[in-house]
């Protein structure tokens, strides 16, 4: 059930009459706005365009959802390849101009090589929890050549907290989403937002040096990693 992916096609397609929803684990319901996703370039925020001026060599856009980040290191004349695990938004990058698509999990995915693998608007984020960060680390490392990078963007999201940071095992970034669209819910998905000493710790551990190549005053941060 591509619940997201109907409510991309629906914007897309000026057809979008019902909001989407977006279900957390920490708060109330979300109306989550979709035109964020059909930005162009001068729309882009500074951490992503700081993102796109350190790509290089050829792209894996990661969760490129509908293309955008692909259509301008496109413009870049980059040879970027996008892969998205929605169909929908596999269909609508296509539609956009996006020469080279994959629609495929990222964690299942076994092709050519990378000098960039790029991960944007919190992209990272769909290795879902610790766990899930050590296991795309290792698989990263099949997939990138050599001098290459990992590039992407997250946040330390304490603040959701209050100052009240949960107890337990579990890493305060890791949270859970689920969308809402005319009256249909998706399945619930893991999402990892993770702060700059944690990610610097496992990289490490994992055998990647972590470089933080831009931060704001929000707690967002761009991070560009490398084998060590």
């Amino acid at each position: 059930m591509d619940v997201f992916g109907e409510a991309l096609r629906d914007f897309y397609t000026d057809n979008f009459t019902q909001k989407l929803i977006l279900h957390t684990s920490y708060g109330e319901p979300e109306d989550m706005p979709l035109d964020i996703f059909f930005r162009d370039e001068e729309e882009m925020s500074e951490v992503e365009l700081e993102a796109l001026s350190c790509c290089y060599g050829n792209v894996l856009d990661i969760g490129a959802g509908v293309g955008s980040h692909a259509l301008a290191l496109q413009e870049l004349e980059l040879d970027v390849t996008a892969l998205e695990i929605s169909p929908l938004a596999a269909e609508i990058m296509q539609q956009r101009g996006v020469a080279k698509i994959i629609n495929q999990d990222i964690f299942t995915y076994s092709g050519d090589t990378y000098d960039t693998l790029l991960l944007l608007m919190n992209g990272i984020g769909l290795v879902g929890d610790i766990a899930g960060l050590r296991q795309f680390l290792q698989h990263a490392k099949k997939l990138i050549n050599p001098n290459g990078q990992l590039v992407f963007d997250s946040s330390d999201i304490t603040y959701l907290y209050e100052g009240n940071l949960p107890d337990g095992e579990k890493y305060y970034g890791e949270i859970a989403y689920q969308y809402e669209y005319r009256q249909v819910k998706g399945e619930w998905f893991k999402w990892l937002y993770i702060d700059q000493d944690t990610l610097a710790e496992i990289a490490g551990e994992e055998g990647w040096l972590t470089i933080i190549q831009y931060e704001d005053e929000q707690d967002q941060y761009l991070a560009r990693l490398i084998l060590a």
